[in-house]
């Protein structure tokens, strides 16, 4: 079984630490560094339980150039997302990335790369494999409802909103219906923003609080009856599944693909 060498972009994160350490206990992978904006270039940095050291390094470049990588996996934010990219598909190195908020600007020219280097990189709102499926499923019950609001709630910490999931299942929800959603209005607002956010007639709600991991919950109405798909993950290992699977399936690939849901062959881009 051929082992996959694999860097992680933000390491010293939430998300990262979890990533490496996950990577770590994979029989068929094996960590080779971390880049992290806090962390010392050429300094060593313990894996979670004391599973070891890999190298690191400030920026991921510095660290590409340094270590052996088959694939880096991006848990940064919008700017180390589109540099991981870039700077991965120009040294040949493979791309997992979970940060949100890439312009499509971006994507589209990160695909280009991808494709004129034939380099395999998986961009994912989500890698929790629940979620996905709330994706796809709200995607298929949206052509029986007229009425739809999605609220999503997260830590403290996040810094976008909505997330980046909650725009995916929004996107799955409005192809799956093939025209808006109605949105009723309300005579009086007494409290400005209380309806959330619109996107093609879907009621968007964000939540920020500690104690919270990720949950995504969408309450479709229709005549005398509603229906409720709620995804929540409780920790962070719930992402690990997605990530691992997405780290197997980029060296299979020599271009982008966006969503784990092609990765896992709900749709037809894979």
């Amino acid at each position: 079984m051929p082992n996959i060498k694999v860097a992680v972009n933000g390491a010293l994160g939430r998300m990262g630490a979890t990533v490496l350490e996950a990577v770590a206990g994979e029989s068929d992978m094996t960590p080779v560094g971390g880049a992290d904006l806090r962390a010392a270039t050429g300094a060593a940095l313990p894996l979670p339980n004391g599973l070891g050291k890999v190298p690191a390094a400030n920026d991921v470049a510095t660290l590409l150039d340094s270590v052996a990588a088959d694939v880096v996996v991006d848990f940064t934010n919008r700017e180390g997302a589109e540099t991981t990219i870039r700077e991965a598909i120009d040294r040949g190195v493979r791309v997992v990335s979970g940060s949100t908020g890439v312009s499509p600007a971006a994507i589209e020219k990160a695909r280009q790369l991808a494709a004129e280097h034939g380099v395999g990189v998986i961009s994912a709102s989500n890698f929790a494999l629940g979620a996905v499926l709330l994706g796809h499923l709200a995607g298929i019950a949206a052509r029986y409802f007229s009425y739809a609001d999605l609220v999503e709630s997260h830590h403290e910490a996040k810094a976008d909103a909505p997330s980046g999931t909650a725009l995916s299942i929004a996107e799955s929800m409005a192809r799956g219906r093939g025209a808006p959603f109605t949105s009723a209005a309300t005579d009086v607002e007494t409290l400005a923003g209380t309806r959330g956010g619109a996107y093609k007639g879907i009621n968007v709600h964000s939540a920020r609080m500690q104690g919270r991991v990720a949950r995504h919950e969408v309450v479709f109405g229709a005549q005398g009856q509603t229906l409720t798909l709620i995804h929540d993950s409780i920790d962070r290992g719930s992402f690990m599944p997605g990530v691992m699977t997405a780290i197997r399936h980029v060296m299979t690939l020599d271009h982008m693909v966006i969503g784990l849901d092609n990765v896992l062959g709900l749709s037809g881009d894979s």
